[in-house]
């Protein structure tokens, strides 16, 4: 009996570690080719220009800078050649221990939309979008890094979908922009293609984990709705897209509103990076567990249990390596043992999605490169 439910057990814990990511990797490819179909493939429209919009109400674009200086002189020149007819800007220098506050205020000489705020002492994101949202008078803010370039139609494609009264937020799409390295290089491939491909997913199958901090529009009454962003998150837009959601709120995704964004090009800042998002959706989560069991929350039901799997299985894949090494590199006795780590039949099986993935990243790559 014994042996028979350790032998259960482990072919549980080999499939999972195989077949989930398998699973996953259909499941986002499905969604994505509904989303195209249903959203993007338009034989008639121009794709590079957004459709003229029946009205265009003000936006309110607002920066959290801290310790910016090497890059918002670049950005704000970029947000002053928008398409967009009637904008402003609001940069909050985060209480700079740098240039960047000084730099900030010349700017304003020269530009008229531009406008700065500045905190005493850095008190974090949240609060810097919280104090800007309830200085300015626009009805919709777009919210970016304060290293973000904004492509120059993003701002029409993403007031395309405030047109419905419901729509609380819509995220669009950060493209990398460092590539001096090969680690740089290998994020241009995921955020072109796989971080798209799931946030076209789930906008098909109902719900968004979360808009993308770097650049996300938002309506100022589902703001007020849920109280504004909450300074004790470490993912603050993780935690703004499920309260809107829980509010019933429609958060969307806008693959054609571009973003070029900086990101880490060393393993420690990429560790460090990913260690606060994985972080900061566990956080979320486990706030929301209790609300989840409201059957008025069904909708965010399958984006809850994504999540709780992949948690899961990362804590499965940690758990087959340390018996990998226990058993093979130390060679201690072990109750299962895993002759090695490096990928066999199953794992070109697994990788034969992301080929196709990396396959579409390549050819965004070489658009872009051509443009």
């Amino acid at each position: 009996m014994d042996f028979a439910f350790f032998h259960l057990s482990w072919s549980l814990l080999s499939d999972f570690s195989f077949y989930y990511p398998l699973f996953m990797s259909y499941l986002w490819m499905t969604g994505a080719i509904h989303y195209f179909f249903r959203y993007e493939r338009k034989p008639t429209r121009d794709v590079s220009k957004p459709p003229p919009l029946a009205k265009y109400p003000k936006v309110s674009i607002v920066i959290p800078c801290y310790n910016e200086e090497a890059q918002v002189e670049e950005v704000i020149g970029a947000l002053m050649d928008l398409h967009y007819p009637d904008y402003d800007v609001v940069a909050v220098n985060d209480g700079s221990r740098d240039r960047t506050g000084d730099l900030l205020d010349k700017l304003s000489m020269l530009h008229p939309r531009l406008r700065v705020i500045h905190l005493a002492k850095n008190q974090g994101k949240a609060i810097a979008l919280n104090t800007a949202c309830h200085l300015t008078d626009a009805e919709f803010v777009v919210c970016i890094d304060g290293d973000a370039i904004l492509d120059t139609y993003s701002l029409d494609w993403l007031m395309m979908h405030m047109d419905s009264p419901r729509v609380a937020a819509v995220t669009g799409n950060p493209r990398v922009r460092t590539r001096s390295t090969l680690l740089g290089r290998i994020q241009v491939g995921e955020f072109s293609s796989i971080i798209g491909l799931i946030k076209r997913a789930q906008r098909t199958y109902g719900r968004l984990f979360t808009v993308s901090g770097v650049v996300s529009c938002f309506r100022q009454q589902g703001l007020r709705d849920v109280g504004y962003w909450s300074p004790d998150m470490l993912t603050e837009d993780v935690d703004i897209s499920w309260k809107l959601q829980a509010r019933h709120w429609d958060v969307r995704f806008e693959p054609r509103a571009l973003c070029w964004i900086l990101m880490p090009e060393t393993l420690r800042g990429l560790w460090r990076q990913r260690l606060r998002w994985a972080m900061g959706g566990s956080q979320v989560l486990m706030l929301n567990f209790r609300r989840m069991l409201d059957w008025r929350q069904r909708r965010l039901w399958p984006v809850y249990i994504e999540f709780m799997t992949s948690v899961l299985w990362a804590y499965t894949m940690a758990t087959m390596i340390a018996l990998w090494l226990w058993g093979t590199v130390l060679g201690l006795p072990v109750p299962y043992y895993v002759p090695t780590i490096l990928p066999q039949w199953t794992g070109v099986v697994s990788a034969r999605p992301a080929c196709s993935k990396w396959r579409s990243a390549s050819r965004s790559i070489a658009v872009m490169t051509e443009v």
